[in-house]
């Protein structure tokens, strides 16, 4: 090898050891995005045609390049050979080799992709129904009317399902487009402004601890890489139980007591910066106003995540969050109020109270 090619060489050989490196890492299945450990029926459908899809293409890829290495070296210009090629038009046999088994290979692969394709586009008769609303940069969940949930519930960021149950999404977009992904369960879909897209998946097996991480995976807008969720997949007596402590108000303002009492006051009743007040935009059962431009708070309490998943609901992190919300998710609708310490830890103490 010529001394002015080394370079390239080993900046060659060295972009492929950490390619290939990347693709290790990329593809571990224990991983908590990692779509090569299905949980559930369709995401465990979706690895198999995958899987189906990628071993035809590498048989492709292999044969093509070892047909190709094989041309390079046979038909390679030799020392004494400077004659030019005889040049000819065409060969019907190579450009049939090279068109028709590609072609049956891909009809081949068309059957199983069309077959899961339709299986997979209708959601079965018995899935619960769970209404998903995207929103910059946070999840809305509506739990409507329907067997074993009596009482509409509202929630958001966390996701609650039971074990072996298909459940069906109806999902639409308040602003933008984005895309709803959990990929242990399913693969990715668009939600689009004004249209309403069908989904369903299943977990047959139980959340790990934390849930089942997912994200919004359509760039969105400043925030979208914190526009989080996580599905909590448990077993049909704890999610029953989950149903029932989320139809169960929230303790009223009236029976609160010390700091709790004190920040639902702050919350319904006092004007921070620019005017706002906390009941503007958030809603909370039982308080006369209502607002429809943050998540619905009435069981916040109970959550094990704040901020589209990017804060654990502690003391801690949801007094940082109250003290700068554009400081800790930017571009947040949700504007600095200018709070004082004081008025942190009253709201904080109504809002874990909230349960």
């Amino acid at each position: 090898m010529p001394a002015s090619n080394r370079p390239f060489f080993r900046m060659g050989l060295f972009l492929g050891i950490l390619s290939f490196g990347l693709l290790l890492v990329g593809c571990y299945p224990t991983h908590f995005q990692s779509t090569f450990d299905a949980a559930g029926y369709v995401a465990e459908k979706q690895l198999t045609l995958f899987y189906y899809i990628f071993w035809a293409m590498a048989f492709v890829f292999v044969a093509f390049f070892v047909a190709l290495l094989y041309t390079v070296l046979r038909f390679r210009r030799r020392q004494g050979h400077d004659e030019i090629p005889r040049q000819v038009h065409g060969h019907t046999p190579l450009e049939i080799a090279w068109t028709v088994p590609p072609f049956l290979l891909l009809a081949v692969v068309a059957v199983p992709a069309i077959s899961v394709l339709f299986e997979l586009d209708t959601p079965p008769a018995d899935a619960m129904e769970v209404n998903v609303i995207g929103h910059q940069w946070w999840w809305e969940f509506e739990y409507p009317e329907q067997p074993g949930i009596l009482t509409a519930i509202v929630t958001a960021n966390e996701l609650h399902i039971p074990v072996g149950k298909p459940v069906k999404f109806t999902m639409t977009s308040t602003d933008v487009i984005h895309s709803f992904w959990v990929p242990k369960l399913a693969g990715k879909q668009d939600i689009i402004p004004t249209r309403k897209i069908v989904m369903w998946f299943q977990a047959d097996r139980a959340s790990p601890e934390g849930g089942f991480y997912g994200q919004c995976a359509e760039f969105c807008g400043l925030s979208h890489a914190n526009m989080r969720l996580r599905v909590i997949a448990e077993a049909p007596d704890q999610f029953e139980q989950w149903v029932k402590g989320q139809q169960t108000p929230s303790k009223p303002a009236v029976e609160l007591a010390g700091l709790a009492a004190e920040g639902a006051n702050l919350f319904a009743n006092v004007s921070f910066e620019g005017g706002q007040r906390c009941v503007f935009c958030h809603t909370v059962q039982g308080q006369a106003i209502q607002g429809k431009v943050g998540p619905n708070l009435t069981h916040v309490g109970s959550r094990g995540l704040i901020a589209a998943g990017i804060l654990d609901n502690t003391s801690e992190d949801l007094g940082t969050w109250l003290q700068n919300p554009p400081g800790v998710k930017p571009g947040a609708k949700m504007p600095n109020l200018l709070l004082t310490d004081d008025q942190i830890e009253k709201l904080v103490a109504y809002l874990q109270s909230l349960r």
